[in-house]
């Protein structure tokens, strides 16, 4: 009869779940750094027009 050989099958299910799972980290990763590098940008522009006239005009 057949007989089976199990014996690459951990490493292509390995392979798999990785390229399943790695486009999902890359954004949520992306998204993450993209959420941080805004907000530490929108900081440095508010300390750096603090007192300006244009911010009265920003509403």
């Amino acid at each position: 009869m057949f007989t089976a050989r199990l014996g690459g099958v951990p490493g292509a299910i390995a392979i798999v779940v990785v390229l399943l799972l790695s486009p999902v980290l890359i954004c949520m990763g992306g998204a993450a750094l993209a959420a941080v590098l805004g907000s530490m940008l929108n900081h440095d522009a508010e300390v750096r027009a603090k007192g300006s006239e244009l911010l009265d005009l920003n509403v």
